[in-house]
């Protein structure tokens, strides 16, 4: 597609910068990113991981900026509580090709990265969306202030409670999987009180019990290594949580009863060490929200688009989620290579990105029902044996961390 037009990308996070990015080098005219978060996004300090193949192939592709700070996971060993030891028994290890980083550092290079001429708004809330079938009209962007922006193109990448999908997919929703997710993060140095034996540094940690489990490991940080932990259980039994409607306590807010259910779910499942570890989390630093998954029959319609959480909302147990985001910018910045109008811009992105979504939801529900919905008897498992039923699991996806990217 020719150079030129304007685009606006809702959502300044990280698919929203490399979406931004993207637009701008391929030679749109003007780009306008619409955040409404009016403070720092840095500030968000929980990790993730992308797998090492993925991150070489978005590096290759320039989605995935130089120099970004990221911390080397080789090994994911597995443990389960047996009462005699504090660490617990470990009756698996695999191998675990990943980097992790701290989102807010990821965000900040993606960030810099963002070329100069990209209008970045801040405190720019977007409450509606309003496209066309017709290729030829451009859509409408409503913002909370009354002001209307009227670009060639419009990007969602404003996650998974987007307000662009309704523009895209009408009356898509997340729906709860039947369990919550609690993460926390921690400064690493707090380790040494714990007086327990060495926990290697390239290792991600997955402490198992019945109806659950929770992948700890190292990030990242602002100010040095941080521990990272993600844990999967049934919902509080007093009903604090909402869980018709995509919510959750973010940082700061988590309530006395949900920091009992947790250190009493800390107390009863897990070996001595893991748990006591886990408890090192200031309350600030610990967020707990219901799991949701989506998968929407379009992620383009019109002149409007879907990207990352906005177009496929995938239960973080794949380690996907921003690899997937990167890739979607990838795919758009091709798509704009090679399509001759808007509206082939836009079906391009839908064909590929469409069923790339649909698969990573169908492998995270498996994963999901796997290690929370109907854990097995772990204590049960040898490494046979949970290799056996690793490989039932993925279902001949050669791994979790997302699918390798076409070639150009």
């Amino acid at each position: 597609m020719r150079s030129g037009g304007s685009v606006a990308v809702v959502g300044g996070s990280i698919a929203g910068c490399a979406f931004a990015t993207v637009a701008a080098r391929a030679g749109a005219d003007r780009v306008v990113v619409l955040e409404r978060t009016a403070g720092r996004l840095a500030d968000r300090g929980f990790g993730l991981c992308i797998h090492n193949d993925r991150a070489a192939e978005l590096a290759a592709a320039a989605t995935l900026p130089p120099g970004i700070a990221a911390h080397r996971l080789t090994r994911r060993q597995w443990v389960v509580r047996d009462g005699a030891s504090a660490t617990g028994t470990l009756f698996w290890e695999q191998p675990f090709p990943f980097h992790s980083y701290h989102w807010g550092l990821l965000w900040q290079g993606l960030r810099d990265a963002t070329p100069d001429t990209v209008e970045y708004r801040q405190g720019a809330a977007v409450t509606g969306v309003t496209g066309s079938a017709d290729p030829a009209e451009r859509p409408e962007v409503r913002l909370a202030d009354g002001t209307a922006e009227r670009p060639d193109l419009v990007i969602g990448s404003d996650g998974y409670r987007s307000v662009v999908r309704e523009a895209v997919s009408t009356g898509s929703r997340p729906q709860y999987a039947g369990y919550v997710c609690w993460r926390g993060h921690f400064d690493a140095r707090l380790l040494d009180a714990l007086g327990a034996g060495p926990w290697p540094a390239d290792a991600v940690t997955t402490v198992c019990f019945p109806g659950g489990s929770c992948v700890v490991y190292r990030i990242p940080g602002p100010a040095g290594t941080r521990v990272n932990w993600v844990l999967y259980a049934p919902p509080p039994a007093d009903g604090t949580l909402r869980l018709d409607d995509p919510t959750s306590f973010p940082p700061g807010r988590l309530t006395p009863a949900l920091a009992t259910g947790l250190a009493g779910l800390l107390d009863r499942e897990f070996p001595p060490y893991w748990g006591r570890l886990l408890a090192l989390t200031a309350p600030e630093d610990t967020v707990v929200q219901p799991i949701y998954d989506l998968q929407t029959p379009r992620t383009a319609a019109g002149r409007v688009l879907l990207a990352g959480d906005a177009a496929t909302v995938v239960r973080p147990h794949n380690t996907s989620g921003v690899a997937k985001a990167l890739q979607d910018a990838t795919a758009f910045g091709a798509a704009w290579r090679t399509a001759p109008t808007w509206d082939g811009l836009t079906t391009a992105y839908h064909t590929t990105r469409t069923p790339a979504g649909h698969a990573l939801v169908s492998l995270a529900r498996r994963l999901g029902r796997a290690q929370v919905e109907r854990t097995p008897d772990w204590s049960t498992l040898t490494p046979a044996r949970a290799e056996s039923w690793w490989r039932d699991v993925l279902a001949g996806v050669p791994d979790i961390g997302g699918q390798t990217l076409p070639a150009p």
